[in-house]
């Protein structure tokens, strides 16, 4: 699914890709949004022919742009969006995605969160890591550098899949 969607990104930007910065434009974008992230900028830097550390640099700063925000902005942004009629059932969707992964984190707390961040698996990542962190009152500094430390962790992963594995299958 990740594969699908960061195709569909890269070809959105289209011309974007013909430059140099473009392509890493492209990549930076995949790797700030939320479901793709780091995972995702790396398999467009990939199929975009970038160089793997170049590549890894922009990915990591682009889905670590991101977990401060959530931390520390996101139960208030909740709060408010709360009391929108056509905004509430959003948020308790989002909320109710969370919490069904929480268990996850809640034993463990920190060390939890960096392997949930940290182990590329569908419906994990940095996003919704802190956003878990965020609702179960975690210290912010400390989700924030397990989480950092969990997209560093995602980022060896991946860039292992997709510049070795995923490289040897492309080219």
């Amino acid at each position: 699914m990740t594969e699908k969607m960061t195709k569909l990104v890269v070809s959105i930007f289209g011309s974007w890709a013909a430059t140099l910065v473009g392509k890493y434009v492209i990549v930076f974008v995949v790797s700030i949004l939320p479901i793709l992230e780091l995972r995702g900028g790396l398999l467009a830097s990939s199929l975009l022919g970038l160089p793997m550390w170049q590549s890894f640099l922009v990915c990591f700063l682009g889905n670590v742009l991101p977990i401060p925000f959530i931390l520390w902005f996101i139960t208030p942004l909740f709060g408010r969006l709360k009391k929108i009629n056509g905004l509430r059932s959003v948020v308790a969707r989002l909320e109710k995605k969370a919490k069904s992964k929480q268990a996850q984190i809640e034993n463990l707390k920190y060390v939890g969160l960096f392997l949930f961040v940290g182990i590329p698996l569908p419906g994990t990542g940095a996003w919704t890591g802190c956003l878990i962190a965020a609702l179960l009152g975690l210290d912010k500094k400390k989700s924030l550098l397990a989480s950092m430390a969990g997209v560093l962790m995602a980022g060896i992963i991946m860039l292992i899949l997709s510049y070795g594995i995923l490289g040897n299958l492309i080219g």
